[in-house]
């Protein structure tokens, strides 16, 4: 099979999750490129270049079905340019492997913040009505994070908007989406004018890019149509799922180790979605159980 084709399959699942859920894109391509030899550069240089065709459809798909709210999108989108920008042209010239545990175990803490949210009616951090002008740190910071981890703008985005706003989760997943065009133009430019030899690899690029754009339409219809807490259950199981994979690799845990833990994270993940999808819910209040089911 041709990689073009390999890589065009591996876009198209990569768009589906993270149209869907808000993330994923950016860390799986990324993943895929560095298993495959490309040196760190390369491999967030190619995604990016990729997610400037992929996250403009997304984005686009997104509005269509409503899912976008403009001053929102506006906020974050102007910082994280700047921080993606200044994380590229870092990238560059400084290795970023040290930061990595601490960032993985904030947003470990954010993802299991989303699931006793969305799961079970619990919060760590406070719900607040956040004033547009004070998302701007989210912006920058997951800006950042994006450029130099090859991937993170939802991972970093997603759950802070959740667990500090009252959006609900499809109106987060379109709004975020949509910044993040603006987010991989700026991290290309860094890449542009700081990298030195660093090769992109356009049939990556274009294979992820072709995968993308056909699946993104449907990966909005689909963040439109489930249900709120559902959604919510799923996106913090990703976060926390993403996140152990990077701990446990800067930690030197046996690959078999941590596939199974990921997968046990997974099962109970989808299980707490499919139970919250079960119960009798209104928009903002908790999962209330069934008789049948609290039986």
């Amino acid at each position: 099979m041709p990689m073009i084709i390999i890589f065009a399959l591996v876009g198209g699942a990569a768009q589906f999750v993270d149209g869907s859920l808000g993330m994923g894109f950016g860390v799986t391509s990324a993943t895929l490129l560095t298993l495959l030899g490309y040196s760190a550069v390369a491999a967030s240089a190619g995604t990016h270049a990729a997610k400037m065709g992929t996250t403009l459809v997304s984005g686009l798909a997104h509005w269509r079905e409503g899912n976008v709210e403009w001053r929102p999108l506006i906020a974050l989108a102007a910082p994280g340019t700047v921080g993606a920008f200044t994380g590229a042209v870092i990238l560059t010239n400084v290795s970023m492997d040290g930061a990595r545990i601490w960032m993985a175990g904030i947003l470990l803490v954010l993802g299991i913040s989303i699931i006793l949210r969305f799961a079970f009616g619990k919060t760590l951090i406070p719900q607040m009505k956040v004033r547009t002008r004070n998302l701007w740190p989210i912006g920058l910071f997951g800006g950042f994070v994006d450029a130099t981890g090859g991937g993170g703008w939802g991972p970093v985005a997603t759950p802070s908007m959740m667990t500090v706003t009252m959006h609900e989760p499809k109106k987060v997943v379109g709004t975020v989406n949509a910044a993040e065009f603006a987010v991989a133009v700026a991290a290309s430019m860094g890449f542009i004018v700081g990298a030195k030899e660093s090769q992109v690899p356009w049939s990556a690029v274009i294979g992820l890019i072709i995968g993308g754009l056909i699946v993104a339409p449907f990966a909005a219809r689909f963040a439109g149509r489930t249900p709120v807490h559902s959604l919510g259950t799923l996106v913090g199981g990703m976060v926390i799922i993403s996140n152990f994979a990077v701990i446990f690799k800067l930690m030197g845990v046996p690959g078999a180790v941590g596939g199974v833990i990921c997968a046990i994270v997974a099962v109970v993940a989808m299980a707490l979605a499919w139970r919250v999808h079960r119960m009798d819910v209104k928009p903002g209040e908790a999962p209330k159980v069934k008789a049948s089911v609290a039986a």
